[in-house]
């Protein structure tokens, strides 16, 4: 569990900004392996889930950035609405298992992507848990492509 302290800050930024947007969610924050995971739940949460969960992106991005001193380099808060990031992890985590056995199996490289920095550090998780082969980011900028190919 993370401190009172900070799911107490978490709890009270996103329930102020979420009804700032004009939403009546509320915030559930859990301690995971990565950092800190908020769930929010209520009504109006398909607001942040349009055009694929682009405004649930741009609500992580406020959030890292506003809690980056107190967690550090190597903590992370993970904003989730009505599980929507959970299940788009486990259909990427699915994707890159497809990919990866169908490099082992056929030799050749695959690619999946584009990517951002966290749906890429999902897909290399998932591939380094297979055997046989590898995976590295491409490309320019902050959305790369991740290259999935055998050892």
């Amino acid at each position: 569990m993370p401190s009172a302290d900070l799911e107490q800050q978490l709890t009270t930024f996103l329930g102020e900004v979420v009804k700032a947007m004009g939403l009546s969610l509320t915030p559930t924050v859990t301690e995971t392996a990565d950092g800190v995971r908020v769930d929010l739940e209520g009504e109006g949460a398909e607001a942040l889930l349009y055009q694929r969960g682009e405004a649930l992106r741009a609500l992580q991005t406020i959030v890292n950035t506003a809690f980056r001193r107190q967690l550090g380099d190597d903590r992370k808060v993970l904003v989730d609405c009505q599980g929507f990031r959970r299940d788009k992890d486990s259909e990427l985590r699915q994707m890159a298992r497809l990919l990866a056995e169908k490099a082992r199996s056929s030799g050749v490289p695959q690619e999946i992507g584009p990517l951002n920095s966290y749906e890429r550090r999902v897909v290399h998780l998932a591939v380094a848990e297979i055997e046989g082969v590898t995976s590295e980011s491409i490309g320019d900028a902050s959305v790369k492509t991740v290259l999935i190919a055998p050892r």
